[in-house]
């Protein structure tokens, strides 16, 4: 979101020229009565309900009427932009204002600026306390000032008013309108960067499209998504912090809207928040797709992951390891069921670590741990030893790829499997990983395990049907050469992951890398010379490998180097993505093409290749005028990561179209050559 104070200036801005147009030509003297009075762009009248009684509550009403449908007016709390009424008023000695009682307003959002306002007629109650030995002959006499602000949706004009309070007014109509306060208290605490709110609701309150207006100036983010979270007579709100605000309140209050017009007041103090089971709205909206698209939608999309580098070679060997002569029926199912186990617990325990992060306060998306250099280098050295062990410089038997052993070692393959393969969202994951961050832990880990299942049903399908056994090549020699075969994905995944750590640390970081993965290549090759030599060849590794080993835990911290932050190479020489630079870029009238990616996304490196890197794109972008930004996540990124989740998704890659004064459109995770082209065209047939 644009910078708070940002938002604050550009309004007041905006309002002061809006006041200098309108009044330059005139002194104050000079205006009309009914400019000084309020009886211009939205009109105010006092009124006074009744005859005062000593001792109690008296009830002042300030009636707010807009000269035309166009202008609106302001909450207590305005939100990015505008002006909460200032309201003077002169009474007698003893006698106190209290805080002012307002109906419950709407959202207005322009340019991603979120305003809380008021569209037609209004009013705002100001309860007066009486004291008990008040002299009351009548209604006394109450004068007053207001300022307050007059907006359209394109010029603000301040509005003040000399009050005189009168009789009349609708006063049972206007408390009717006026958000109750709640009996029971609230409770709030702050995590991480998102402030939980719990609202003692009854269970029987229908909520169609719920809203919370924090009365707390500057602490929330008013334009970013709020999740509901509902259980029998407690609702519980999450709602992201102003990334530039305090971050910071001793208590809480404002108005929870219940979306048909209607709503509540409450207020909270510091204190436990439940965490509760069931979402009834939240950044995902209401056009998420169906628990069971969900399911369907991460099953398939763990089923496309087979296909990857780092994948295929590791199912289609352990798939021809169950070809095997004598291979018997239960050894094939043992196998599967232990594959698909260790899969699944992988995908779980991944998703499980995200969300406990994610409920930690820190902002990560699925593929975290590519982020993050010590797990790079962990993988690399994995890659790396898989390679060399499809090449035959090595055993491993308790991981064997290509012989049907113990349910133990297919259980670590499918654990690496699982690992190697969730970088990428991919086709169909991207809803089901973006509504897993937000729906309840149950239902997300749900998702998470399907994710797995369908990376596993190849290989379960194979263990358990014994017609797709018999449907695999017969073992032979050959066998041999293919595994041979494999290692050049594998070792094109390692090769990535060279990459990759350069991209993460530095030439220094992924050089330092490179001598502890020499060390281990070196003992495993005298490993499999001793393997060869049937001596026992493990130990041997301990010795080799050791020193590199420890050369690499003390060289490699002191090595690191973090990147700086910079736009990816590209023909298009895009800017780097902030969302001051979104606004800016959509402020200017011309389409933006914005789209996220991170060096260890295949899709995204495949998608960019065939799809965005064209210089006929190039040109026809030039032609529109369009401008176009980057988002590049390979390393941690928590504005990017925020809104990756704004977005509904999980990771990368994103691809993200804004039409001039138009909201975003996502265009498919998997682009056809032709799709900007079309997109371009398309627009300009409209």
């Amino acid at each position: 979101m644009i910078h708070t104070a940002t938002r604050q200036i550009v309004a007041w801005l905006i309002a002061c020229a809006a006041m200098v147009a309108a009044f330059a030509p005139v002194s104050a003297q000079d205006l009309p009565v009914e400019a000084r009075y309020g009886d211009g762009n939205i009109a105010v009248e006092l009124f006074a309900d009744g005859v005062p009684t000593a001792g109690e509550k008296w009830m002042l009403a300030l009636k707010f009427t807009p000269s035309a449908r166009e202008w609106h007016g302001y909450w207590s709390n305005p939100g990015d932009a505008g002006q909460g009424m200032m309201l003077r008023l002169d009474l007698p000695a003893g006698w106190e204002m209290g805080e002012a009682l307002y109906p419950v307003p709407e959202t207005l959002l322009i340019s991603g600026l979120m305003n809380h306002i008021y569209e037609g007629e209004y009013a705002v109650l100001v309860p007066i306390s009486v004291p008990a030995n008040a002299q009351i002959g009548g209604i006394p006499d109450i004068a007053g000032h207001v300022e307050y602000l007059a907006c359209t949706d394109r010029i603000c004009v301040p509005q003040d008013a000399v009050l005189v309070a009168g009789q009349g007014g609708d006063f049972a109509r206007w408390q009717a309108e006026t958000a109750p306060l709640l009996d029971a208290r609230g409770t709030f605490e702050i995590v991480g960067k998102t402030v939980r709110i719990a609202i003692p609701l009854p269970g029987a309150v229908n909520l169609p499209a719920p809203h919370v207006f924090i009365g707390n100036e500057r602490l929330v983010d008013y334009a970013a998504v709020q999740t509901f979270m509902r259980e029998g007579d407690m609702l519980v709100a999450e709602i992201p912090l102003d990334e530039y605000g305090t971050g910071e309140a001793e208590a809480l209050s404002g108005i929870l809207a219940f979306g048909d017009g209607a709503g509540v007041r409450f207020e909270a103090g510091g204190g436990n928040v439940p965490r509760l089971s069931t979402m009834i709205a939240g950044p995902i909206g209401a056009d998420t797709p169906p628990l069971w698209t969900l399911i369907l939608g991460a099953l398939v999309g763990g089923l496309i992951l087979n296909i990857m580098p780092c994948v295929f070679p590791i199912l289609s060997l352990k798939a021809l390891s169950l070809a095997r002569a004598g291979e018997s029926e239960a050894k094939a199912r043992s196998e599967g069921i232990a594959y698909t186990a260790g899969v699944v617990l992988a995908c779980v325990g991944l998703g499980a670590l995200m969300l406990a992060l994610r409920a930690a306060g820190e902002q990560v998306g699925w593929a975290f741990q590519l982020q993050s250099p010590a797990v790079v280098i962990v993988l690399l050295v994995l890659a790396t030893m898989i390679t060399v062990n499809f090449a035959g410089l090595f055993e491993l038997p308790s991981l064997s790829f290509t012989q049907a052993g113990k349910p133990g070692g297919a259980f670590a393959t499918g654990l690496l499997a699982a690992f190697a393969a969730t970088p990428c969202t991919g086709p169909f994951m991207a809803a089901a990983l973006g509504a897993a961050l937000l729906l309840p832990t149950v239902q997300a880990l749900l998702l998470f395990a399907m994710l797995g299942l369908g990376l596993a049903l190849p290989f379960l399908l194979i263990g358990f049907v014994p017609a797709l056994r018999n449907r695999l090549p017969k073992p032979g020699a050959w066998m041999q050469t293919f595994r041979k075969a494999m290692a050049i994905p594998m070792g094109l995944t390692a090769l990535a992951l060279i990459w990759l750590t350069v991209q993460l640390g530095g030439r220094g970081f992924a050089m330092f890398a490179l001598v502890m993965l020499f060390g281990i290549v070196l003992a495993l090759a005298v490993v499999g010379r001793l393997q060869a030599a049937g001596k026992m060849a493990w130990p041997a590794f301990g010795l080799i490998a050791a020193p590199f080993v420890i050369f690499g835990a003390f060289a490699l911290p002191y090595s690191y180097a973090a990147p700086s932050a910079q736009p990816s190479e590209s023909i298009h020489e895009p800017i780097a993505f902030s969302r001051e630079a979104l606004a800016k870029a959509r402020a200017s009238g011309q389409p933006v093409f914005l789209w996220f990616t991170a060096d260890w996304c295949v899709t995204c490196k495949v998608n960019e290749s065939i799809a965005i890197e064209r210089e006929s794109v190039r040109d026809a972008f030039k032609d529109a005028g369009v401008i176009t930004m980057v988002g590049d996540w390979t390393v941690r990124d928590e504005e990017i990561t925020m809104f990756l989740t704004d977005q509904g998704a999980a990771g990368v890659p994103l691809y993200l179209w804004y039409e001039a004064g138009a909201e975003a459109e996502q265009l498919p995770q998997v682009l056809t050559p032709d799709l900007l082209a079309d997109l371009l065209a398309e627009k300009a047939d409209r």
